[in-house]
């Protein structure tokens, strides 16, 4: 495998699209020894096939303001890799929203879900469409707009979506209704439904339980209990919250949260009512984590700044894509930090990674930290296929035996000759070869 060459021939197709660009270049690097040390693989072309999703959908989504004027916006759905099962990802509706997000969402979400084992191949989707200061109303609309145009593209053998940024329960619901009403079928054929209609207990906190059950397991590599510890996360959704949630259960002291307008320092460390509140912040539809401070005495806000700056012992980037880099990741280290878990998606920039490595700190990427929140989402389609409902403690207790099977398999390809388990690597290698070998089986298609 030339990279050099794979990595030119891609920036040709796909100008301008950075982050797919950047998250297929970081598998590549991690893989290039196991793919070379298989002459089936280069014959077969199965990395050239498996950099191209395997169909993208663009549609145009018009809906109605409350103002009664007519708006336009994008919708899409990028089916990346089929291997091992239906389609699985989430929607994701964000101004910022974009095909190369997508595209590099759909990319690491194949090897994300091939890391749980569980039968789901990889996807993404989503629109340029913002919830942010809209009505309920208007967001119904669009919602049902949205649908109006995917349901002939997904099935729960076909394609199952899921939330994402700017997509929660409310907008599930809308979009499951419309679905249903579409095609007169009640299939489990979205993800994070409410429990009143075939969701699945955990699911809101999966992600960010998922996390913290990984970051667990890495600690205990080197004998640390992560009780006491200090914490750094950012954001304050479902993830951050979750997160937040199950790292105070386990006795560590949560001092920051983040959002778009700056970050908050709680000293104190959180506590169940601040963490209930996280979720009154993320239904404000405000995006904003300033009125925390205003709130809670003793915590301060910090306006255009970001959470890395604090002296912590783990950090745990929960919010978007590149929000740590290369100089947060040297504040970090210089601060003494011991343990980074990438919660969000490609949350840390290839630079930040690179000095986490060279550290030999604990450091874990996305696909493998945060995949958690699909592999509930698994759950729920079994629980949908089966019609049944499985405890909140039967879900949480498969949930911890994924993440922990997610991290034996890191280490078992990412521990090198000196000890140092490299995650990054670990968690490249064993979600290819997984969907590699399953491509090879099924002939060229």
């Amino acid at each position: 495998m030339n990279i050099d060459k794979l990595m030119a021939d891609l920036e040709v197709k796909h100008p301008g699209e950075k982050e797919f660009l950047q998250a297929v270049k970081e598998v590549l690097v991690s893989i290039e020894d196991v793919y070379n040390a298989h002459p089936e693989f280069e014959k077969a072309k199965i990395i050239e096939r498996l950099v191209e999703p395997e169909r993208i959908i663009t549609f145009r989504v018009p809906w109605v303001d409350d103002n009664g004027e007519v708006q336009v916006n994008i919708g899409y759905r990028v089916q990346f890799n089929s291997a091992i099962g239906p389609y699985k990802g989430g929607i994701r509706f964000h101004s910022s929203v974009n095909l190369s997000i997508l595209k590099f969402l759909g990319f690491e979400q194949t090897f994300k879900n091939s890391l749980t084992t569980l039968p789901m191949g990889g996807g993404k989707g989503g629109s340029d469409f913002s919830p942010r200061g809209k009505s309920d109303a208007e967001i119904m609309r669009f919602c049902q707009a949205f649908m109006n145009e995917l349901y002939r593209y997904i099935g729960p053998e076909v394609d199952v979506p899921a939330g994402d940024i700017g997509v929660g329960a409310r907008e599930i619901g809308y979009m499951f209704g419309q679905y249903k009403k579409l095609t007169r079928d009640w299939s489990g054929v979205l993800t994070g439904k409410g429990l009143e209609f075939g969701g699945s207990l955990v699911r809101p906190e999966a992600t960010g339980f998922g996390s913290l059950y990984f970051i667990t397991h890495m600690l205990d590599t080197k004998g640390i209990s992560i009780k006491d510890k200090t914490v750094a996360i950012s954001g304050f959704g479902n993830v951050a919250w979750g997160a937040a949630l199950k790292a105070t259960q386990l006795g560590a002291k949560v001092i920051t949260i983040s959002g778009p307008d700056g970050y908050i320092l709680d000293e104190a460390g959180l506590n169940e009512e601040k963490i209930e509140y996280m979720l009154e912040l993320r239904a404000s539809g405000n995006d904003i984590c300033a009125p925390y401070a205003q709130k809670f005495a003793g915590a301060k806000f910090f306006a255009g700044k970001k959470p890395w700056e604090v002296k912590c012992d783990i950090a745990i980037p929960c919010a978007t894509q590149n929000e740590l880099n290369g100089e947060d990741a040297k504040m970090l280290l210089s601060n003494g930090v011991t343990c980074v878990g990438e919660t969000s998606n490609m949350g840390c920039t290839p630079e930040a990674i690179d000095a986490f490595v060279q550290a030999r700190i604990l450091f874990a990427p996305g696909k493998a930290v945060n995949a958690g929140g699909v592999a509930t989402s698994g759950l729920e389609m079994s629980q949908n296929a089966g019609h049944i409902s499985w405890t909140a403690e039967e879900v949480d207790a498969r949930l911890h035996g994924i993440m922990e099977g997610i991290h034996n398999a890191c280490v078992k390809y990412g521990k090198q000759e000196d000890g140092y388990i490299n995650y990054v690597k670990g968690a490249n290698v064993a979600g290819f070869m997984k969907v590699a070998n399953a491509m090879l089986a099924q002939g060229i298609v």
